[in-house]
């Protein structure tokens, strides 16, 4: 005798799909979130890779600022160290010119003068003294005219109008100090270096 199956094979089949569904959606979500947590964790490493090179970038950064500061505190010490150098010369040229000078003035004045002011512009001097007889204010500017650091002596002022006869005549000169051989030479060095650098050559004659 022949079986017939009375059950609903379509309600089984459609029990059957939902399952298998239902499976592949659960592998699914499974995979996804998997997919999730590796792309969650990549970027983590990323981001703790980044970190550390940034982090040892800030450290160098800062190494190397430090270094850039000492390099110009070295600088000015340097700079403060040229110019100290550079006023202790200008002191030491100028102690010896004063002491050349003042010896000079010493050595060049004659019995029966002396000197009451002495003024320095550049290199020139201004004399004020007085002066027992116009004879001495002649004979001073000769000795002058023959000093070794004074030269050029120019009377600009001469009156009876001292105090007694030992000091009857009052007198200011301008007298021009003398450079000596080594400025002369260094002078004569940058005036022909800037002759040297200045002039022009004659332009090419064409063939």
């Amino acid at each position: 005798m022949a079986k017939i199956n009375l059950l609903p094979w379509r309600a089984e089949r459609r029990k059957q799909r939902e399952r298998e569904f239902g499976a592949i959606m659960g592998a699914a979500l499974i995979l996804g979130g998997l997919l999730v947590f590796a792309g969650v964790w990549y970027m983590n490493q990323r981001l703790e890779g980044q970190k550390s090179r940034n982090d040892l970038l800030g450290r160098e950064i800062a190494a190397l600022e430090i270094k850039i500061k000492e390099i110009e505190d070295l600088k000015e010490k340097r700079d403060k160290l040229l110019q100290r150098k550079e006023v202790i010369e200008t002191l030491r040229a100028s102690g010896s010119a004063t002491v050349r000078m003042l010896d000079d003035l010493v050595r060049t004045i004659p019995d029966g003068v002396r000197l009451t002011n002495i003024k320095q512009n550049g290199e020139t001097l201004i004399l004020e003294g007085l002066a027992q007889s116009q004879a001495r204010i002649s004979s001073y500017m000769r000795n002058l005219e023959t000093s070794r650091w004074l030269s050029k002596p120019d009377l600009q002022k001469s009156e009876a109008s001292g105090p007694d006869k030992t000091a009857r005549y009052k007198f200011s000169m301008m007298v021009t100090l003398r450079k000596s051989k080594e400025e002369i030479e260094a002078a004569e060095a940058a005036g022909s270096s800037l002759d040297t650098s200045g002039t022009t050559p004659p332009p090419a004659k064409g063939g």
